[in-house]
């Protein structure tokens, strides 16, 4: 178990917290998923699948908790936490970066959840349209179309927030 959230712990948080936008949430979301990956892997029929087996269970666990109301939907935190290990270029890049960083995550949370899902596991998880459509139980048509909606959104997301120069939130 130890092995198995060391290996993909930080890959599955990040893609929890993009999906959920709330990073406790997406903790609990990744805990959730190995306890039941833990309980479960004994249905695992093919192990060079572990990882896509294991995203699968924290997108599920994720779109629960979206579908249920909480009381955290009342109170929302505007600060937006950094989730990606930070290498020392220097300040001016590291400022940059993370000002990056936050403009598109910001405009990620600002779409919907089937856009975010998507968006999550092909760009941040390296998943095929395949792969994703798999995951979802979707059509692969779906999923592109998804894709390609989902760009559309951010590209109009990020280019308000260029234009107002104050970010995607004003």
């Amino acid at each position: 178990m130890r092995e198995l959230m060391t290996a993909y712990g930080d890959e599955l948080l990040r893609t929890a917290y993009l999906l959920v936008k709330d990073r406790q949430a997406a903790e609990e979301a990744v805990m959730d998923a190995f306890v039941q990956a833990y309980a479960k892997i004994d249905q695992l029929k093919q192990p060079d699948k572990l990882r896509s087996w294991l995203l699968r269970i924290v997108a599920n666990r994720c779109r629960m908790r979206m579908r249920t109301w909480n009381w955290r939907s009342l109170f929302p935190f505007d600060r937006v936490e950094s989730l990606a290990e930070e290498t020392e270029p220097g300040p001016e890049e590291l400022l940059l970066a993370q000002w990056r960083a936050e403009r598109l995550s910001e405009a990620i949370h600002e779409l919907d959840y089937k856009y975010r899902e998507v968006i999550a596991l092909y760009y941040f998880n390296e998943l095929s349209v395949l792969e994703i459509a798999e995951q979802l139980g979707s059509n692969e048509n779906t999923v592109k179309a998804r894709l390609s909606r989902g760009r559309a959104r951010l590209r109009t997301l990020l280019e308000k927030g260029d234009e107002d120069g104050a970010g995607v939130y004003e």
